[in-house]
């Protein structure tokens, strides 16, 4: 045991002493990851003397933002930039975006880490865009990505969402952006679960009948498509997806809830990984990735199952607000000084959500430094008149 401890509320209001987990040693790769590709959707560090109140532009800590950046390729995997994790819509603007993007991308050159960026329309204005506006937004997106050397991960689009009244004009905005990219790219479909305004994407509120769509779009441009990241959070869905694919698209599987199962594979067919629980449990994936990699299922599957409580909290409804506890996890972590972030969202999850966040996260082994988190912990309480 680490001996730390810190005196948790409980449910009462009581008090109860809880005892650190000891530090696990956690196993770096000596070689890429094979069997599976991995990325992990970053979050992005708030300077803890910006501006960073609602509405207002963001101020962010390059140095934690990039540090952790190297945190997830020293483990072996991508880096997602720019995703919804990194708070596209929820407080990042374009002009933080690009140089986010910029700044990301130059450091994965310097390492040779991989690295795919989000290409989105988040910076039209206002509203009543037509299909052209959409699709030319996502040019300039497109361009700004690609001239970074990153993949580009082509975003699901409140903006298409808000003009399109049906499936042919999914088909016009991607049908005109897919053949620009210079190399295969990434599409993403998020669940109203993750965005509201994304309800019915892809021409259609069922989602057998999205899932047709999206494949004949898929199948059309298959030699532009390296894979779909899909975030539904339905695993039979995902496996029913995946063998319509064509023959060498991926499924990044973005289920935050079912992720061991689907990147395990079920014997013919597995999901790679496009996460933002990866981000968290970064030392656990890889480790569980390098076990996967050397046919040990029993360790893969050892390491992986304590983190699933864990993820199926951090994202527990309302589900777009799990930046919180991606962003708390990493202050305990030690890997930025101050649990702040754009937009002031540090203040989306309950105190009794970021106890039970905090409680996950030590039972699945993930605080490099037990004391340090047991600290910090006591120090947000004391914040909130706990203790």
């Amino acid at each position: 045991m680490s001996g730390a401890t810190v005196q948790l509320p409980t449910t009462d209001a009581s008090l109860r002493v809880h005892t650190m987990s000891a530090a696990r040693s956690w196993s770096r790769p000596e070689q890429p990851l094979r069997s599976r590709v991995a990325f992990a959707a970053a979050h992005v560090v708030a300077e803890p003397m910006g501006d960073n109140r609602p509405g207002a532009p963001a101020v962010v800590d390059w140095e934690h933002t990039l540090g952790f950046r190297h945190h997830l390729w020293s483990y072996g995997l991508g880096v997602a930039e720019a995703m919804d994790t990194a708070q596209r819509g929820m407080g990042l603007d374009w002009a933080a975006t690009q140089e986010l993007v910029r700044r990301s991308a130059a450091e994965a050159r310097s390492v040779g880490g991989r690295i795919a960026a989000g290409v989105g329309t988040d910076h039209l204005d206002g509203s009543g865009h037509s299909l052209d506006d959409v699709a030319a937004a996502y040019e300039t997106q497109l361009t700004m990505v690609q001239e970074t050397g990153a993949q580009a991960i082509i975003m699901a689009s409140r903006q298409l969402a808000a003009v399109a009244e049906r499936p042919d004009d999914y088909r016009y905005v991607y049908d005109r952006l897919l053949p620009q990219a210079d190399a295969p790219v990434i599409l993403h479909w998020l669940g109203p679960m993750f965005d509201p305004a994304l309800q019915g994407y892809w021409g259609s509120d069922d989602v057998t009948a999205a899932t047709k769509h999206v494949v004949e779009l898929i199948r059309d441009h298959a030699d532009r498509i390296d894979g779909i990241k899909v975030s539904l959070l339905d695993a039979d869905h995902e496996r029913t997806l995946r063998v319509q694919l064509p023959d060498g698209v991926r499924l990044y599987t973005g289920d935050d809830f079912n992720y061991p199962e689907l990147i395990r594979g079920d014997g013919s067919r597995a999901s790679d990984a496009l996460l933002g629980i990866f981000a968290a449990i970064a030392p656990a994936a890889s480790t569980a990735l390098q076990a996967l990699d050397a046919g040990d299922l029993e360790t893969y599957d050892d390491v992986l199952a304590p983190t699933v409580p864990l993820a199926r909290h951090v994202f527990s409804e309302p589900t777009f607000h799990y930046k919180a506890g991606i962003a708390f996890i990493s202050w305990l972590s030690g890997l930025q000084p101050g649990f702040v972030m754009v937009g002031g969202m540090q203040s989306a999850r309950s105190l009794p959500h970021l106890v039970r966040t905090f409680e996950l996260a030590d039972a699945a082994g993930l605080f490099p430094d037990p004391p340090l988190a047991a600290h910090r912990m006591s120090t947000l309480l004391a914040l909130y008149g706990i203790g």
